[in-house]
């Protein structure tokens, strides 16, 4: 088990190395409070917001599509409308699927991204629970 969370860990820090932002999420995240990062464009107004978090006797993993990325003043403030899998390996095994709301702003002087979003979970692999509370400030640099 060990092995698959080091596999499947390096995998995920390959894929967000390769991302246009990386940073830091703090908050309610998949079995942790802290995670790492990533943003991947997928289009004009769509893009792949990946976190890997761990701590509290497990890896979680989110990557959800945001399927809406839309301005809302100018180009500097963003909402975003999204879903996708989330998983927690650790002493229990959770699988199930998260949506994603949220608002970022973009700074123009520093290449730099804050944004507040909130993430409710759905469980269904292992046990089914439903989680609403997902709250989370993203702070991220900007390639």
């Amino acid at each position: 088990m060990k092995k698959l969370i080091l596999i499947f860990t390096f995998f995920c820090t390959i894929q967000l190395v390769h991302s246009q932002e990386i940073g830091v999420r703090f908050g309610n995240v998949t079995g942790n409070d802290v995670a790492v990062d990533g943003v991947f464009s997928s289009g004009k107004f769509s893009r792949i917001h990946a976190d890997v978090s761990f701590g509290n006797g497990g890896v979680g993993a989110d990557a959800l599509w945001d399927f809406i990325y839309k301005p809302i003043d100018g180009d500097n403030l963003k909402w975003y409308l999204g879903a996708g899998p989330s998983v927690f390996i650790g002493d229990n095994f959770l699988l199930g699927a998260s949506g994603e709301v949220g608002l970022e702003y973009r700074f123009d002087e520093v290449p730099i991204a804050l944004g507040l979003d909130w993430r409710p979970t759905l469980w269904v692999v292992e046990e089914t629970d439903f989680h609403a509370g997902g709250f989370g400030l993203n702070v991220r640099y900007v390639f």
